[in-house]
Protein backbone atom coordinates (compact mmCIF):
# COMPACT_ATOMS: atom_id res chain seq x y z
CA UNK A 1 0.00 0.00 0.00
CA UNK A 2 1.19 3.36 -1.06
CA UNK A 3 1.68 5.69 2.11
CA UNK A 4 2.62 9.59 1.67
CA UNK A 5 4.69 10.89 5.34
CA UNK A 6 5.69 14.21 5.93
CA UNK A 7 9.85 14.00 7.15
CA UNK A 8 10.57 17.15 9.02
CA UNK A 9 13.99 17.91 10.13
CA UNK A 10 15.34 20.60 12.20
CA UNK A 11 19.25 19.86 12.87
CA UNK A 12 22.94 21.65 12.56
CA UNK A 13 23.96 22.86 9.15
CA UNK A 14 27.14 21.50 8.00
CA UNK A 15 27.37 21.03 3.73
CA UNK A 16 25.34 18.33 1.40
CA UNK A 17 22.84 17.57 3.75
CA UNK A 18 20.06 18.46 1.06
CA UNK A 19 22.02 15.56 -0.88
CA UNK A 20 22.24 13.51 1.72
CA UNK A 21 18.58 13.28 2.44
CA UNK A 22 17.25 13.03 -0.81
CA UNK A 23 19.45 10.31 -1.73
CA UNK A 24 18.98 8.58 1.21
CA UNK A 25 14.86 8.60 0.01
CA UNK A 26 16.20 7.21 -3.13
CA UNK A 27 18.21 4.60 -1.85
CA UNK A 28 14.87 3.64 0.06
CA UNK A 29 12.69 4.16 -2.82
CA UNK A 30 10.52 6.74 -1.31
CA UNK A 31 9.05 9.05 -4.39
CA UNK A 32 10.07 13.13 -3.10
CA UNK A 33 6.21 14.67 -3.47
CA UNK A 34 7.18 18.14 -2.55
CA UNK A 35 10.86 19.78 -0.75
CA UNK A 36 11.50 22.72 0.92
CA UNK A 37 14.03 23.85 3.28
CA UNK A 38 16.16 27.06 4.57
CA UNK A 39 19.59 27.54 6.43
CA UNK A 40 19.37 29.77 9.21
CA UNK A 41 23.29 31.11 8.56
CA UNK A 42 23.17 33.58 11.86
CA UNK A 43 22.88 29.99 13.84
CA UNK A 44 23.74 27.61 11.46
CA UNK A 45 20.45 26.04 11.72
CA UNK A 46 19.38 23.69 8.61
CA UNK A 47 15.13 22.99 8.21
CA UNK A 48 13.83 20.87 6.06
CA UNK A 49 10.35 19.79 4.98
CA UNK A 50 9.48 16.88 2.49
CA UNK A 51 6.87 14.71 1.53
CA UNK A 52 7.87 11.33 0.53
CA UNK A 53 5.53 8.55 -0.73
CA UNK A 54 6.32 4.59 -1.08
CA UNK A 55 5.06 1.23 -0.40
CA UNK A 56 5.44 -0.13 3.29
CA UNK A 57 7.21 2.59 4.38
CA UNK A 58 8.75 1.59 7.88
CA UNK A 59 9.35 4.81 10.27
CA UNK A 60 11.99 3.36 12.26
CA UNK A 61 14.02 2.08 9.69
CA UNK A 62 13.99 5.62 8.07
CA UNK A 63 14.76 7.63 11.16
CA UNK A 64 17.58 5.34 12.32
CA UNK A 65 19.32 6.04 8.36
CA UNK A 66 18.42 9.77 8.85
CA UNK A 67 20.21 9.85 12.33
CA UNK A 68 23.00 7.94 11.31
CA UNK A 69 23.47 10.97 8.57
CA UNK A 70 22.62 13.83 10.31
CA UNK A 71 24.66 15.83 12.41
CA UNK A 72 24.29 15.13 16.36
CA UNK A 73 21.58 16.23 18.14
CA UNK A 74 18.97 16.64 14.99
CA UNK A 75 15.59 16.81 15.46
CA UNK A 76 13.37 14.40 13.30
CA UNK A 77 9.74 14.08 13.24
CA UNK A 78 8.19 11.42 10.62
CA UNK A 79 4.34 12.08 10.37
CA UNK A 80 1.36 9.50 8.11
CA UNK A 81 -0.80 12.40 6.52
CA UNK A 82 -3.80 9.98 6.82
CA UNK A 83 -4.03 10.23 10.35
CA UNK A 84 -6.13 13.16 10.95
CA UNK A 85 -4.77 15.90 14.10
CA UNK A 86 -7.20 16.08 15.98
CA UNK A 87 -8.19 19.82 17.98
CA UNK A 88 -9.77 21.17 20.84
CA UNK A 89 -11.08 25.04 20.89
CA UNK A 90 -11.37 26.97 24.38
CA UNK A 91 -13.57 30.11 23.75
CA UNK A 92 -15.28 32.74 25.89
CA UNK A 93 -18.11 34.18 24.51
CA UNK A 94 -17.14 36.25 20.60
CA UNK A 95 -18.29 34.03 17.98
CA UNK A 96 -16.17 35.10 14.65
CA UNK A 97 -13.05 33.33 15.09
CA UNK A 98 -15.12 29.77 16.22
CA UNK A 99 -17.33 30.31 13.67
CA UNK A 100 -14.66 30.56 11.01
CA UNK A 101 -13.32 27.71 12.01
CA UNK A 102 -16.23 25.63 12.25
CA UNK A 103 -17.53 26.29 8.62
CA UNK A 104 -13.96 25.27 7.23
CA UNK A 105 -14.36 22.29 9.21
CA UNK A 106 -17.69 21.16 7.57
CA UNK A 107 -15.91 21.88 4.45
CA UNK A 108 -13.00 19.61 5.60
CA UNK A 109 -10.40 22.96 4.20
CA UNK A 110 -8.22 22.20 8.02
CA UNK A 111 -8.06 18.32 7.42
CA UNK A 112 -8.50 17.92 10.93
CA UNK A 113 -11.34 16.78 13.62
CA UNK A 114 -12.43 19.50 16.17
CA UNK A 115 -13.59 16.79 18.85
CA UNK A 116 -14.25 19.12 21.60
CA UNK A 117 -15.01 23.05 22.13
CA UNK A 118 -14.48 24.17 25.96
CA UNK A 119 -16.18 27.46 26.92
CA UNK A 120 -15.74 29.41 30.13
CA UNK A 121 -19.58 30.52 29.87
CA UNK A 122 -22.12 28.08 28.02
CA UNK A 123 -23.43 31.36 25.44
CA UNK A 124 -21.74 29.48 22.50
CA UNK A 125 -22.66 25.99 23.00
CA UNK A 126 -25.95 26.52 20.65
CA UNK A 127 -23.77 27.64 17.57
CA UNK A 128 -21.48 24.38 18.28
CA UNK A 129 -24.11 22.11 18.73
CA UNK A 130 -25.55 23.21 15.29
CA UNK A 131 -21.82 21.09 13.76
CA UNK A 132 -22.37 18.15 15.98
CA UNK A 133 -19.33 19.25 18.28
CA UNK A 134 -19.41 18.45 22.07
CA UNK A 135 -19.22 21.58 23.70
CA UNK A 136 -18.54 21.66 28.14
CA UNK A 137 -18.84 24.86 30.06
CA UNK A 138 -16.27 24.86 32.67
CA UNK A 139 -16.75 28.16 34.47
CA UNK A 140 -14.12 30.86 36.11
CA UNK A 141 -17.34 32.03 38.80
CA UNK A 142 -16.12 32.49 42.26
CA UNK A 143 -12.68 30.65 41.25
CA UNK A 144 -8.93 31.61 40.65
CA UNK A 145 -7.18 31.49 37.77
CA UNK A 146 -5.19 28.31 38.80
CA UNK A 147 -8.09 26.23 39.93
CA UNK A 148 -10.11 26.96 36.87
CA UNK A 149 -7.36 26.17 34.69
CA UNK A 150 -6.99 22.76 36.87
CA UNK A 151 -10.20 22.28 35.98
CA UNK A 152 -9.84 22.50 31.90
CA UNK A 153 -6.77 20.53 32.74
CA UNK A 154 -8.11 17.16 34.08
CA UNK A 155 -10.75 17.59 31.06
CA UNK A 156 -7.97 17.99 28.50
CA UNK A 157 -6.81 14.52 29.98
CA UNK A 158 -9.48 13.00 29.30
CA UNK A 159 -9.13 13.81 25.50
CA UNK A 160 -7.21 12.93 22.73
CA UNK A 161 -5.89 15.85 20.91
CA UNK A 162 -2.65 17.46 19.14
CA UNK A 163 -3.32 21.16 19.42
CA UNK A 164 -5.80 23.25 21.27
CA UNK A 165 -7.01 26.87 19.86
CA UNK A 166 -7.70 29.67 21.69
CA UNK A 167 -10.49 31.17 19.44
CA UNK A 168 -10.69 34.74 21.32
CA UNK A 169 -10.46 32.71 24.64
CA UNK A 170 -10.30 35.70 26.80
CA UNK A 171 -8.51 34.62 29.95
CA UNK A 172 -4.95 34.17 30.69
CA UNK A 173 -3.53 30.69 30.88
CA UNK A 174 -1.05 29.99 33.91
CA UNK A 175 2.84 28.45 33.57
CA UNK A 176 1.48 25.41 34.87
CA UNK A 177 -1.45 25.29 32.16
CA UNK A 178 1.41 26.31 29.53
CA UNK A 179 4.12 24.06 30.03
CA UNK A 180 2.31 20.61 29.75
CA UNK A 181 1.00 21.62 26.27
CA UNK A 182 4.17 23.42 25.27
CA UNK A 183 4.02 24.34 21.70
CA UNK A 184 0.78 22.85 21.12
CA UNK A 185 -1.44 26.12 22.26
CA UNK A 186 -2.57 28.88 19.37
CA UNK A 187 -3.52 32.07 20.27
CA UNK A 188 -5.46 34.93 18.31
CA UNK A 189 -5.04 38.78 18.94
CA UNK A 190 -5.66 41.90 17.93
CA UNK A 191 -2.24 43.57 16.62
CA UNK A 192 -2.59 46.95 18.39
CA UNK A 193 -0.36 45.64 21.58
CA UNK A 194 1.19 47.10 23.17
CA UNK A 195 0.39 50.32 21.98
CA UNK A 196 -3.14 50.03 22.86
CA UNK A 197 -3.83 47.97 25.90
CA UNK A 198 -6.73 47.38 28.06
CA UNK A 199 -10.77 46.65 27.80
CA UNK A 200 -11.50 48.54 24.21
CA UNK A 201 -8.22 49.03 21.93
CA UNK A 202 -10.40 49.73 19.27
CA UNK A 203 -12.04 53.20 21.07
CA UNK A 204 -8.08 53.28 21.68
CA UNK A 205 -7.12 52.98 18.13
CA UNK A 206 -9.79 55.07 16.85
CA UNK A 207 -8.74 58.14 19.23
CA UNK A 208 -5.08 58.07 18.02
CA UNK A 209 -6.20 57.62 14.02
CA UNK A 210 -5.12 54.65 13.05
CA UNK A 211 -5.34 53.61 9.23
CA UNK A 212 -3.96 49.68 9.77
CA UNK A 213 -5.96 47.31 12.03
CA UNK A 214 -4.05 43.65 11.97
CA UNK A 215 -3.94 40.24 14.12
CA UNK A 216 -1.44 38.08 14.76
CA UNK A 217 -1.37 34.10 15.63
CA UNK A 218 1.15 32.57 17.66
CA UNK A 219 2.17 29.83 20.02
CA UNK A 220 1.16 30.40 24.00
CA UNK A 221 4.12 30.79 26.05
CA UNK A 222 4.80 32.45 29.64
CA UNK A 223 5.47 35.74 27.87
CA UNK A 224 2.20 37.18 27.48
CA UNK A 225 1.23 37.61 23.83
CA UNK A 226 4.57 37.10 23.27
CA UNK A 227 4.90 33.88 21.19
CA UNK A 228 6.33 32.90 18.46
CA UNK A 229 4.94 34.23 15.31
CA UNK A 230 2.57 31.69 13.12
CA UNK A 231 0.07 34.38 10.65
CA UNK A 232 -0.51 38.33 10.37
CA UNK A 233 -2.72 40.37 8.68
CA UNK A 234 -3.69 43.76 8.05
CA UNK A 235 -6.71 45.69 6.94
CA UNK A 236 -6.70 49.36 5.69
CA UNK A 237 -9.30 51.56 7.32
CA UNK A 238 -9.41 55.54 6.86
CA UNK A 239 -11.16 58.34 8.37
CA UNK A 240 -15.02 57.41 7.68
CA UNK A 241 -14.37 54.01 10.27
CA UNK A 242 -16.16 54.59 13.76
CA UNK A 243 -14.62 52.79 16.24
CA UNK A 244 -17.38 50.04 16.11
CA UNK A 245 -17.08 50.15 12.45
CA UNK A 246 -12.82 49.31 13.38
CA UNK A 247 -13.59 46.23 15.47
CA UNK A 248 -15.50 44.40 12.94
CA UNK A 249 -12.71 45.11 10.50
CA UNK A 250 -10.71 43.41 13.08
CA UNK A 251 -12.57 40.66 13.93
CA UNK A 252 -12.63 39.69 9.77
CA UNK A 253 -8.89 40.09 10.23
CA UNK A 254 -9.13 38.14 13.69
CA UNK A 255 -10.86 35.03 11.99
CA UNK A 256 -8.61 34.74 8.48
CA UNK A 257 -5.91 35.20 10.28
CA UNK A 258 -6.07 32.35 13.07
CA UNK A 259 -7.78 29.77 10.07
CA UNK A 260 -4.62 30.28 8.48
CA UNK A 261 -2.52 29.82 11.25
CA UNK A 262 -4.25 26.75 12.43
CA UNK A 263 -3.90 25.11 8.25
CA UNK A 264 -0.09 25.86 8.50
CA UNK A 265 0.33 24.08 12.02
CA UNK A 266 -2.16 21.05 10.60
CA UNK A 267 0.12 20.75 7.53
CA UNK A 268 3.30 20.42 9.66
CA UNK A 269 4.85 23.64 8.07
CA UNK A 270 5.78 25.30 11.02
CA UNK A 271 9.25 24.86 12.94
CA UNK A 272 9.67 27.00 15.81
CA UNK A 273 13.25 27.58 17.33
CA UNK A 274 14.27 30.78 19.64
CA UNK A 275 11.02 32.50 19.98
CA UNK A 276 10.43 32.45 16.07
CA UNK A 277 8.96 30.32 13.78
CA UNK A 278 10.04 29.03 10.14
CA UNK A 279 6.79 28.54 7.89
CA UNK A 280 7.30 26.19 4.59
Amino acid sequence: MNTTYRVLIKSKDEKGLVYKISKLFSDMELNIISNSEFVDKAHSLFFMRSEVSGDAIEQKLLRDKLISLLPDGADIKIVDTSVRKRVVILVTKEIHCLGDILMRHVEDELNADIIEVIGNYDVLEDTVSKFSIPFTTISHENLNREQHSSLILQRLEKLDFDYIVLAKYMRILPPSFVSQHRDKIINIHHSFLPAFIGANPYKQAFDRGVKIIGATAHFVTDDLDEGPIIEQGVTHIDHTYGWRDMQRAGRDVEKIVLSKALKLVIEDRVFIYNNRTVIF
